[in-house]
């Protein structure tokens, strides 16, 4: 009797601790595609209200775009903005050398002849492939570089 009584009243705590977590979850509004009206030049924007805050995300090589979003939040009446968007400068010589090393080292693309260059953040590569999947590694290497603000690729089957 008195094991089916802890039980019991292990089962009650349990029941009661599942339910105060799930009533303590802020619901999450994903405000996104709002934002995007507001036509501020920042990359990989996600914005978020949780709580009443809103919650703005990205990149952008411009401050006065990411204060861009936060008065157009205002706008709409929200009080607590949390912008998180972070401003980058383009380093092109960087961008290239790492463009580089990323393209040499990834062994899919051994045989593969390329030329980088970058301008504002812009990586342009052009050159020749073996195979037509090498097309679709190489652009998966170059956006994984941080920094990289869009890819124009011209690659040629030899």
């Amino acid at each position: 009797m008195k094991a089916l009584t802890i039980k019991a009243a292990v089962l009650a705590v349990v029941i009661l601790t599942t339910e105060a977590a799930f009533a303590a979850t802020p619901s999450t509004i994903d405000l996104t595609n709002t934002f995007r009206g507001a036509n501020a030049a920042v990359n990989q924007l996600q914005v978020y209200e949780v709580s009443g805050i809103v919650i703005i995300r990205g990149r952008t090589s411009d401050k006065a775009q990411a204060e861009l979003l936060s008065e157009y939040a205002r706008s709409l009446g929200y009080q607590r903005i949390a912008n998180l968007v972070a401003t980058t400068t383009h380093d092109d010589a960087t961008l290239t050398r790492r463009a580089e090393r990323e393209l040499t080292v990834h062994r899919a693309l051994d045989g593969c002849r390329f030329r980088v260059r970058s301008e504002q953040g812009v990586l342009h590569l052009a050159g020749q492939v073996r195979h037509e999947l090498q097309k679709d590694v190489a652009m998966q290497v170059l956006r994984s570089i941080d920094g990289v603000q869009s890819i124009d690729m011209k690659l040629d089957k030899f």
